[in-house]
């Protein structure tokens, strides 16, 4: 078979075996896959080749061992990363080891070339077939779709059965070092990965916004599949990208697929509530407690946002301001069934200074702690500002009088 000679074959001299180079182009011709014409370009190039997609997925390789594969997904001093583009736009990367000298520059432009025009030709279909899921998704999600035979059917057409109801779930990400720029489609690719192996006909795709966030909707026909995608979704998550923070959230089951645009909104709040949560990861809707009440407003984040400004948003301005921790002292107090001394235990920080705060809290929002009227509209505040996803600033508590647990007298 043509092109069939071993990478490790190639000459001793460290010459290209430029007779590859025709295998490469009897490989596209033939349709033999990236494999074939990756092995190709191995041979052709004298090096070991692992070919990425932009989503991240190893589409290819051509090593001499597991090993050399290894080592060529990590950022190793001898292993180069060539960006693969069509008319400017990106399709992949691929990692290049050199086995002795590196290939003419004129003939790794060309075969990184023809490499990246079949990657295109062959995930182009694919990624068509991404933007109608998507493009589905969405219109389901917005409630753009009002036939429930019609959404049934599409959907089959998609591969996915929603004609017995299904769930949403949202997952971010926030990266705690730098990284690089393709994380976001990572992202998309992990998560759509860790949903399908429980529930095939997810589908899944990235918010408007691109910022982090994808959504999934999960055929569920018995309500229990949401759940058991999102442990799948975390563990691929972890294992898939390091050195990142998740929250995801989950709704309860819809059993009428019309109704699934209910469902977005109870994956974006319970997101919202278990996003920065230090002991957990995942939310689902039914487990938000109280946050439930705020559940209609999703759908007018004005109305939201008009409580939060009228009750803890000028906490969140001094704290910014003065790198203190009033919101932080308010939403402990509530916690401890607003028991001074139990959250002044809590933070370590003396009950006179915790009630020092509370002055502040009156002074700055007209909500007097004692009261129970003052307690829940402050708790229906740090409720609305965590349905909005607003992120509580955190700083020393470094007000006037507060050293030590002194106040003034």
């Amino acid at each position: 078979m043509t092109g069939s000679t071993p990478p490790e074959q190639a000459s001793a001299s460290g010459a290209p075996d430029l007779t590859a180079l025709a295998a490469i182009t009897d490989a596209v011709e033939a349709g033999a896959g990236l494999p074939e014409i990756l092995r190709a370009a191995a041979r052709a190039l004298d090096a070991s080749l692992v070919l990425i997609d932009r989503s991240a997925s190893v589409l290819a390789v051509a090593a001499r061992s597991p090993a050399d594969e290894r080592s060529l997904m990590r950022d190793a001093h001898d292993v180069s990363t060539i960006e693969l583009k069509v008319a400017e736009a990106p399709v992949g990367r691929l990692r290049m080891r050199s086995r002795d000298t590196a290939p003419e520059p004129s003939l790794l432009r060309l075969v990184s070339t023809l490499i990246a025009s079949e990657v295109e030709r062959v995930r182009a279909p694919e990624r068509a077939s991404e933007e109608v899921a998507t493009a589905f998704q969405r219109a389901v999600l917005d409630r753009r779709m009002h036939d429930r035979d019609d959404l049934v059917a599409r959907g089959k057409e998609l591969g996915t059965d929603l004609s017995a109801g299904g769930s949403v779930i949202v997952v971010r990400a926030h990266p705690r070092r730098a990284t690089e720029d393709d994380w976001r489609r990572r992202l998309l690719a992990v998560s759509g990965r860790g949903a399908r192996s429980i529930a095939p006909g997810t589908i899944a795709a990235p918010t408007r916004d691109d910022g982090g966030e994808v959504a999934l909707l999960v055929p569920d026909s018995y309500g229990d599949v949401a759940r058991r995608v999102c442990a799948a979704i975390l563990r691929e998550l972890e294992s898939g990208l390091p050195g990142f923070a998740f929250a995801i959230g989950r709704s309860r089951r819809a059993a009428d697929p019309l109704e699934l645009h209910r469902a977005r909104n109870e994956a974006l709040l319970a997101v919202n509530v278990v996003e920065g949560d230090a002991e957990r990861s995942t939310l689902g809707f039914e487990e938000s407690g109280t946050y439930q009440l705020l559940l209609p407003h999703m759908n007018d984040p004005a109305e939201l946002g008009r409580f939060y400004d009228e009750t803890v948003r000028p906490l969140v301005a001094y704290d910014e301001q003065y790198e203190t921790d009033l919101l932080g002292t308010l939403a402990t107090f509530l916690d401890c069934d607003a028991n001074v001394n139990a959250t002044a235990a809590r933070l370590i920080t003396h009950r006179h200074t915790i009630r020092y705060r509370f002055e502040r809290v009156r002074e700055l929002t007209g909500l007097d702690v004692s009261s129970t009227d003052g307690r829940e509209k402050l708790s229906l505040g740090l409720k609305a500002m965590r349905v909005l996803g607003i992120a509580a600033p955190r700083g020393p508590a470094t007000e006037p009088g507060a050293e030590g647990g002194r106040v003034p007298r």
